[in-house]
This record gives C-alpha cells, sequence and structure tokens, in this order.
C-alpha cells in the first residue's frame, strides 16, 4: 500500500527518472502533484507493472494530478555532465515545468541538488512507498518508452522496440555491426569487453 504524502497538508512533488542504465537515448523525468483524496489500488512503482497496467494509469494521473510535467536531458548531455547529474538535471527541468509551485519535494534514490529554495528529501525505492513517486515514474517510464519506439522506426536495426535502449545482447551486437547512432550515450560501454 503506497502512502499518499511524505510530508501532510503542504503541496509536495515527487519526483522519479527513466533510463539512466540505457546505451541510447535521452533520461527523461517527471514531476507529479497528487491532490490529497487520490487513490488508485494499481498504482505502484512502474518497475512491479506490466507495459498495459502503466499505460492505463498515465490518463489517470494525468487528469487526476494537481499539475504534472516531463522533461529530459539528451545523450550529448549526458556524455557530458555524466548520467547521475544528468538524472537530476532532468528532474529539475520537470520541476521548473509544473504550473504549480511546490512546497516540498520528494526524490526516488539518495542523491539530489537542491533545486531553488524548495526543501526536498531523498527516499531510496520511492516509487514502491509514496504515491506521486510512483506517479513520476510512470509517466517518465511511459514517455521515454514513446520516445524509443519513435527512434525504433528511424534505427531498426538496435531493437529499441523490445530493448528501449537498455544494454542487451542484441543491442550490443547491432552497436558492433552498425556502429552508434546520434542517440547513443558515447561514455558508456557500448560493447561487451570481449568485443
Amino acid at each position: 500500500m503506497l502512502l499518499p504524502f511524505f510530508t501532510p497538508n503542504i503541496i509536495e512533488a515527487g519526483c522519479d527518472e527513466a533510463g539512466r542504465g540505457c546505451l541510447a537515448g535521452p533520461v527523461f523525468a517527471a514531476a507529479v502533484i497528487l491532490p490529497p483524496d487520490f487513490e488508485n489500488e494499481l498504482l505502484n512503482d512502474s518497475k512491479q507493472l506490466t507495459e498495459k497496467q502503466r499505460y492505463s494509469l498515465r490518463p489517470i494521473i494525468e487528469q487526476s494530478a494537481t499539475a504534472w510535467a516531463v522533461a529530459t536531458v539528451s545523450a550529448k548531455e549526458i556524455d557530458k555532465i555524466n548520467i547521475l547529474n544528468a538524472s537530476i538535471l532532468a528532474m529539475h527541468r520537470a520541476i521548473e515545468k509544473l504550473t504549480i509551485k511546490p512546497e516540498h519535494l520528494i526524490i526516488d534514490g539518495n542523491k539530489f541538488k537542491k533545486y531553488a529554495d524548495i526543501p526536498h528529501d531523498t527516499v531510496v525505492k520511492g516509487d514502491g512507498k509514496y504515491m506521486s513517486i510512483a506517479a513520476a515514474s510512470i509517466l517518465a517510464k511511459t514517455y521515454r518508452d514513446d520516445y524509443m519506439m519513435q527512434m525504433h522506426e528511424k534505427h531498426p536495426h538496435y531493437a529499441w522496440d523490445v530493448n528501449k535502449g537498455y544494454p542487451t545482447k542484441k543491442h550490443r551486437a547491432a552497436i558492433a555491426e552498425f556502429g552508434t547512432t546520434e542517440i547513443h550515450r558515447m561514455t558508456f560501454r557500448l560493447l561487451d569487453k570481449k568485443e
């Protein structure tokens, strides 16, 4: 059972990212402010849900949320500032896009850099503990999957329709055979060590 909030009676946004471990594509992040009375039994960490469940929850989250936003940091930016900084920057960009300013932030994970003057708490495995973080994880994941499906149309060799840019054997074999694309992260280990 997910908890409704970390700090009651204030406007709180949950934040999460998707795509940190991928070899290709941007990292996506979402920030979600849910109303205090929001309830949904299916809502959970996006990794615990099926693709169908995630996509069925997305419109519910978007329609029910007091405010929500999704933002990205490109592969080129990731290569410049590293994936941890890029993940935090993506969350900052998502918070910045919210139409309502939150009074408190809860962040999935254990690393974050202060955003403006808003107090925050990091929560390890927060997407399995708090509804707003779980909602953010679903938005970040589904919007990133949509992007990788579009990129698959352009670069079908890499099977991004299946692996979404993660380091599968097939993805690495395709990099070895066809080289890299404009959305590969060049600072990541793209090939198996033996190749």
